[in-house]
This record gives structure tokens, C-alpha cells and sequence, in this order.
């Protein structure tokens, strides 16, 4: 089978690829004209973030399957892949810890107020009383989504002495001994940390909106390691602005450009100025998953499914 690598990814992919047999080319340095013409007997596409459109698709006459090195699928036309039988694979599994990890990294920076008082030292200022936090054990948090990277925060948290509800709009009976399958209202009523981990479609745009948070019980934390466009950021901004989100971290912002590697300035400038210039939101560039590991374990993945599907 002859498959081409879009993307910068792991070696480890091709490496395992080539020994079970395959023919593996290196497109990612080609753009999207230069690699149109390379895409004719191509039966297999490796993605990470580059768009992946029906007119780029259409060149690759025997296209067969296309696998992203990741969890979102929102840079590949599915509505294509499906009319067309190209399987579509992805490696949520491999970058699930460090998605879980940042998640708690995330919650006890808040609760700890770490990212102010560490600026505040480098400022010669040394404010205790200012700074005494709030403890993550005893609180509930409210987990929305509950598939890879959902369960895996659920598991970094089995140590802390929580309580944990999770919503899933499209699973259900998944509940245990340490997670409380929830539905949203009540959710949204009884957690004081509520983190996201849904993947990006029409009806999750802006799933976090103004009615979301006019809903809370009480003051919250908010965490969104997902994909930025499911916050409304000017809603969630207002949120912070009335008190009813104490805190927020996010690791994903709307404004981020679709090949997620760098921010698009044109995207209401006005709410990105009022986004840097909040005190009480942690920002991280788009790495829950970014971590050696991760890339290795993702690479792996991919390879095992993709080998499964097409020995």
C-alpha cells in the first residue's frame, strides 16, 4: 500500500509502516498544489493538522483510509470519507495522560493562585495572605465529555478525595465507583470545577455560551482543554467579570488558526485584547498533548490501527 505522510509526525509511524510492507512517502513539505499531483496512486493518508478537504482528497483516486495523529477530526472532511468508504482512523489513546495531567496542573494553579504569586516573587513582592488558596479535596468537579481525555482527568483525580460527575451527551451508562454519570443541569449545578473535553462540531460550537453559564449553581472554576471555538470567549470573559467564574484556564483559544499552530489576530481583535489582559485566565499554547511521550504513544497507536485495518 502506498501511504504519505502530510504532516511532520514521529518516526516511528514510518519505521513501522515500511517493515510490515508498505510503501511510505514523505508530502509534508509539499503544499497543497505541489501535493495534489503526488496524490493519484496514494491509498492511505497520514494527517496531523493540515486540512485535509474533499478537493485535496479528490486527487487520490485509491484513497482507502486517512489517519490523524491525535483525537479531533475537525481538519478532514468526514462528510467525504464517509460517501466515498475511506475508513478514517485517529490516536486519542496516545496523548490522553498528558491531556489528564494538565488538566490537574491546570485546576491546582488556580486553586493555588501559582501563576500570580510566582510573578509576584520575581517582582520582589512576597504576599502570603493574598495568596492562601482553596483545596481541591472535598470539592466536586464536573467532567463534560467523557471519552479519552475526559476519563483520563477522571483518573488523575482518583487521589485528591473529589467528587466527580460526568455528562456525555452521546454515552451513557459509564459510570463508577469514583464517577457519577450526571446529566448537565445538575452538573453545571453542584461542581465548582468544571472542565470540557468535547470535540468540535456544529453543536458544540460555543457549547460553553452565556445560557452555560448563567446555569452554574455557584462560583466555578473553568477549564477547556478541547478545542477553543467550544468556548464563547466574550461569554465566558462576562462570566469572569461577574464573579461567577472565579478562575479559568485555557489551553485552546477561538482565535487559533486551523492548522492550530500559531493565533489569527483578524479573529475579533477586540475580545482577544480583553482575553490577554484578564488577570484571573491562565493561557497555554494548545500543548495538554504535546508531550514526548504523547507524540511516541500517538505514533504507536496509529501504526497498531493502522496495521489492523490494512496488515
Amino acid at each position: 500500500m502506498r501511504i504519505i505522510l502530510v504532516d511532520s509526525v514521529h518516526p516511528l509511524l514510518a519505521e513501522r509502516l515500511s517493515a510490515a510492507g508498505h510503501e511510505v512517502i514523505a508530502g509534508h513539505h509539499l503544499a497543497d498544489a505541489e501535493l495534489a499531483k503526488e496524490l493519484g496512486p496514494v491509498e492511505g493518508i497520514v494527517v496531523r493538522s493540515r486540512r485535509l478537504s474533499a478537493d485535496l482528497m479528490r486527487h487520490a483516486r485509491s484513497l482507502q483510509f486517512v489517519a490523524r495523529v491525535g483525537s479531533g477530526l475537525e481538519n478532514v472532511d468526514r462528510t467525504y470519507c464517509r460517501t466515498k468508504d475511506i475508513v478514517v482512523l485517529n490516536s486519542p489513546e496516545g496523548n490522553r495522560d498528558g491531556v489528564g495531567e494538565l488538566c490537574v496542573a491546570q485546576t491546582l494553579a488556580l486553586l493555588k493562585h501559582l501563576p500570580r504569586a510566582n510573578r509576584q516573587v520575581h517582582e520582589g513582592l512576597w504576599l502570603r495572605e493574598e495568596n492562601r488558596g482553596t483545596d481541591l479535596c472535598g470539592m466536586t468537579v464536573g467532567i463534560i465529555g467523557y471519552g479519552h481525555m475526559g476519563s483520563a482527568f477522571a483518573e488523575k483525580l482518583s487521589g485528591f478525595g473529589v467528587r466527580i460527575l460526568a455528562h456525555d451527551k452521546y454515552r451513557s451508562d459509564f459510570g463508577t465507583d469514583r464517577v457519577e454519570e450526571s446529566t448537565l443541569d445538575q452538573l453545571l449545578a453542584l461542581s465548582r470545577i468544571i472542565s470540557l473535553h468535547l470535540p468540535l462540531s456544529e453543536d458544540t460550537r460555543h457549547y460553553a455560551d452565556a445560557e452555560f453559564f448563567n446555569k452554574l449553581g455557584q462560583r466555578a472554576w473553568f477549564l477547556n482543554t478541547s478545542r477553543g471555538p467550544i468556548t464563547d470567549t466574550k461569554a465566558l470573559l462576562d462570566a469572569l467579570d461577574r464573579g461567577t467564574i472565579i478562575g479559568a484556564a485555557l489551553d485552546v483559544l477561538e482565535y487559533e488558526r486551523a492548522d492550530l499552530d500559531g493565533l489569527d489576530p483578524a479573529i475579533d481583535p477586540t475580545t482577544q485584547r480583553r482575553l490577554y489582559a484578564h488577570d484571573r485566565v491562565l493561557l497555554t499554547p494548545h500543548i495538554a498533548g504535546v508531550t514526548h511521550e504523547g507524540k511516541l504513544k500517538m505514533a504507536a497507536v496509529l501504526a497498531d490501527k493502522i496495521l489492523a485495518a490494512f496488515p
